[in-house]
Formats: structure tokens, sequence, C-alpha cells
């Protein structure tokens, strides 16, 4: 991969010259299903268009999924199972380092594609092929270890288990950082050895294509990942319904989730949900007022809000609250609002006219609340004039407010003042979610006390949201049910088996003697 240039004019400059040939070629071939190694139309011959959120340009029509496309799809994984489980782990894990090679030679075109397509700021998708490919090889690394279980001995039998893969599987992911999720889900279900059948959110297929198009190159075995596109009340309903998928793995709303586990109940399909959130960031007096400032900022108005980890409540102890908003909103309105290829710009356009729509929905919410607006509460004109919104901060808020309540999933926090730990982790958790949560305290008893007390499924002390892959990710409550990352993955991607060998010692009871 080519180093770009330090310079952000030469970076802004370089990135614009890298996409007039992507986009060129994206509007000529448009996107296909990819199914058992072939892209193809769709079975209806029907299309949908994915335009950019920073103009609104058209940037390929995509194939539109159905029903049929799903069969083919499951039915060229479910034919690809038994070898791909079977291949030696070494085997397998080398084919997965491959498609991470593969991914981090792209890099550059699969950040400024993710630009383009999301309306992400480069700043952040300059590191997206980075993220995936790490996924890659963090789990075929694990690969030769994914069916270790445990050994249990009794005092008559030798009890072992091992796990070994569920079947072919759909993943479901958003359109929010898509080819980073995509991996995050599809890269643990490779090394488990199941096959997949891919539906990427229609709002941003781009880079999902990419993905199955370069594990293709790396090698990757025909069948083993197929990608349908299409809407999800169709494509994706075929696909939670599919008999041959054995589990569904999705990330987005907390509503399409419910409407997953309903649809996969008839087939006892096995779920794995990382909803929505609305996290509380805590704020004692006596936490270091300067890195949390940094970490607060960071974690609502980085990748525009959209992001189901955003701490998009600001829980402030009131002794300290005058001082930390008025540096908050001073950070708040120097944000820098600007093209997603542009390595300046902080906060990019939302992904999509629909949604642009519902976040400018909540200024009035606020308003009308009795919340005060302290920057922002407008839409924004932005380069290319598309969903821009400008970054908001909503102070004088109450904990039953909607806009204490609701996720906004947009550049948008709402301060809400407590006086003391107890307080604190009420509001904390009055909510119907349980994602996140982040505590600011120089106290690490008090630190402790708040972790185990919030009802959330992933706790950040004195720190915004590090990811480290091994440990366990997801949520409580409409948040989702199970979790990522490490053998956590394996749990779900495969069954466990019990084999108990007996010593030949055991007494037998004898019937009809």
């Amino acid at each position: 991969m080519a180093k770009s240039p330090a310079d952000p004019a030469a970076v802004l400059k370089a990135n614009h010259e890298r996409a007039a040939p992507l986009l060129k070629a994206l509007r000529a071939d448009g996107i296909g299903h990819r199914i058992n190694g072939e892209v193809v139309a769709a079975s209806s011959g029907e299309t949908f268009e994915t335009t950019s959120p920073i103009d609104g340009a058209l940037l390929a029509t995509a194939a539109r999924g159905t029903k049929e496309d799903i069969d083919k799809a499951a039915k060229a994984a479910h034919d690809a199972f038994k070898a791909w489980r079977d291949l030696a782990p070494a085997a397998r894990r080398k084919l997965l380092h491959g498609i991470a090679d593969a991914i981090e030679d792209h890099a550059d075109d699969i950040a400024t594609l993710e630009c383009i397509d999301t309306g992400q700021a480069w700043r952040f998708m300059s590191k997206a092929a980075v993220r995936g490919a790490e996924n890659f090889r963090f789990y075929a690394d694990r690969c030769v270890e994914a069916r270790d279980g445990l050994n249990t001995p009794a005092e008559e039998h030798w009890n072992i288990s091992t796990r070994v893969p569920i079947g072919p599987v759909g993943v479901i992911t958003p359109w929010n950082t898509p080819f980073m999720l995509s991996t995050w889900k599809i890269a643990p279900a490779l090394a488990a050895g199941c096959t997949v059948v891919h539906k990427p959110a229609e709002w941003s297929p781009i880079t999902a294509d990419l993905l199955a198009k370069l594990a293709k190159e790396a090698g990757l075995p025909d069948g083993v990942l197929n990608t349908v596109h299409g809407i999800g009340e169709e494509a994706g309903k075929a696909l939670t319904e599919h008999p041959a998928i054995k589990a569904i793995a999705f990330v987005g709303e907390s509503a399409t989730g419910s409407a997953i586990m309903a649809q996969g109940a008839k087939t006892l399909k096995r779920v794995h949900f990382e909803l929505g959130g609305k996290n509380p960031v805590i704020v004692f007096d006596d936490a270091d007022l300067d890195r949390a400032l940094d970490a607060v900022v960071f974690m609502i108005y980085s990748l525009n809000g959209e992001r189901c980890t955003s701490s998009s409540r600001l829980l402030i102890q009131s002794s300290v609250a005058d001082k930390f908003i008025e540096k908050l909103v001073a950070r708040v309105k120097a944000l820098k609002i600007g093209h997603p290829l542009d390595p300046a710009t902080e906060v990019g356009p939302l992904i999509h006219e629909r949604h642009h729509a519902k976040v400018c929905s909540y200024f009035d919410v606020a308003r009308k609340d009795g919340a005060t607006i302290a920057v922002g509460g407008k839409a924004h004109d932005g380069p290319g004039g598309g969903h821009y919104v400008q970054p908001t901060l909503v102070i004088d808020a109450k904990p039953g407010m909607r806009v204490a309540q609701e996720e906004v999933f947009g550049p948008f926090l709402t301060v809400i003042p407590f006086k003391d730990e107890a307080e604190a982790i009420a509001i904390a958790n009055d909510v119907q979610y349980g994602l996140t949560g982040y505590v600011w305290t120089a106290e690490m008893g008090r630190a402790l006390r708040v972790a185990d007390a919030l009802e959330a499924g992933m706790i950040w002390l004195n720190s915004e949201n590090v990811r480290h892959l091994p440990t366990p990710f997801g949520g409580m409550k409409a948040s989702g049910i199970g979790r990522d990352g490490g053998d956590y993955s394996f749990d779900f991607y495969m069954e466990t088996k019990h084999v108990s060998l007996a010593k030949g010692t055991h007494k037998i009871q004898k019937l009809g003697i």
C-alpha cells in the first residue's frame, strides 16, 4: 500500500484523484450479487440505487435481492459447508491471512469508497481497512484452537467437550462503518468453519461487494462467502427465514432485531444481536476533567455520531457542571464539518436523507421538551450540499425527556446534571438500552462500584471506547443478545459437543432379567 502524503491538501487531492476511476467503474459495472463465486444479477432483474450522502449523486445500481436469490446463496453455502468445515485449520488460517493481505493492499481504495458511500470522515475511514485486516488476522490465528473444549473427568468416565461449526450462517450488517463491521462478523464465522450468506445494508453496499471480491481473489473457495444485496424487508427477511441458515448475526436497530427474532423462530435459529444504545458517560467532580472532555467529545462527534457505542448522554456532577459545559460548548463549536475525503474534516454528512431528517427532527423535540440547544440544532450547508447537520449540544435536560431516552444516532449530545453517585447510577440505568457505559473518577472504589451497578454489557473506566479483540463485545436489555470477540464469537458460530468415555468400571443397571 502506498503511503499517503502527509500534507492535508495533498491528501485531499490524492483522495479525489483516487475516487474518480473507482466511481467511474462503479457506475459502469454496477453491483451484483456474489453467489457461489459468480457475479450475478437479481433473479427478478430489479436493481436499486445507492447514492452519495455528500451530494446525492448516483454511485451505482445494485442487484435487488429476492427470496430466490437468497435461496441460491443459502444452497451454495450449504453445498460448500462440509468441505470448508473439514479443511485443515492451518489451511483455513492461510486463506484468512490471504484475505487480510488483500484488504491491506487495497486499503486506500476501501477508505475512499467508505467515505463516499457513507459520509464518514477520512481521518476515521483511513483506518477501516487496517481494522478489517486485523479482524481477519486475529481469527485466522485462532483457527487451530477453534474446536478446543474442556476436560472434565469424573470417577468412572473421562468427559471432554469440543466445538463444531454450526453450519451455514447469515450475517446482516449495518450502514455505519460497514466494511469493518462486516469483517468483524464474517472473519470469526469463517474461522469457525461456517459458510456465510452476507446481506449488507442497502444504504452502503459498495465495500461489502469489494470484500467478497477480495476474498475470491485471495483463494476463498466458491460458496464459502456469498453476498446478496437488497432491501431488509425482502432479502433480509428471506435470509432470516431460510431453513438452511442455522444462525443470524445482526447489527442494527433494536426494532429490527426483534423482527428478525420473530422471523427466525419457526426454524429455531440461533441469533446474535448488537443493537441500539443510549450510552451514558458519567463524569464525577474528582475526574481528570481535561481527559474526560477529550473522551466525551470524541465518543459522540466522531464517526458523525453514527455509532452504537457513542456516549450520547453526558451525566456531569453538578459541582463541576458549569465549568465543564463551558469548555464543552467551545469544543463543539470548533468541530470541523466538511467533505469526508478532506483529512481536516471531523464531521461529515449523514448517511441518507431519511436519517438526516430523523436526526434533524430531534432539534424540535429538544425544544418542545424544554431543553436548551447550546450549540447546533440546524442542518448545515456543507460541500456538495449533502446530508450535513451541525454538531449539536443539548443542555438543561432531564432524564425523562425524549432526547435523554431515545437513540438519535447522530452528532447529538444531551447533558444531564447529577448530585451524587446514587443519582448518577439511577439516571444511567433509566433507559431501555444497555450497551456501554463510561465512568470518569479518580476514586477507584467508586469506579468499581459504578461499573458493577451499571446495566450495560461494556464499561470503560477513565477511557473512551478502546477495542481489544479478545474481550466480549455486546449489550443487555434492548441493546442486544450475545457477545462478539475472542472465543465468545466461536461460542455463537459453533456448537459445543460433549463426549463421555467410560472406563469400563461403572455399574450398569440390568432390566428384563
